[in-house]
């Protein structure tokens, strides 16, 4: 199975709809997410979170928002 990611399928997801990527080896303190917050908040956003297919987080945990724009894989075998 490949996944591949297409800018056309970014969408605004509810932080309900995600779930922690478990395996995530990147720990951010809280400066360094508040900073990443308020650089999003002024320019805005310059890559989408990642999720799978399930609503697991890839990339974009903690940054303090309600929704954000979410790019799902596209599945082929």
């Amino acid at each position: 199975m490949t996944l591949s990611f297409a800018p056309d399928t970014i969408e605004m997801w509810p932080l309900s709809r995600l779930q922690p990527y478990a395996k995530n080896v990147k720990a951010h303190g809280a400066d360094q997410v508040a900073k990443i917050a308020a650089s999003m908040a002024e320019f805005g956003w310059t890559v989408p979170c990642l999720v799978g297919e399930d609503g697991e987080l890839i990339a974009g945990q903690r940054l303090g928002l309600d929704v954000v724009p979410a790019m799902a894989p596209l599945m082929s075998s």
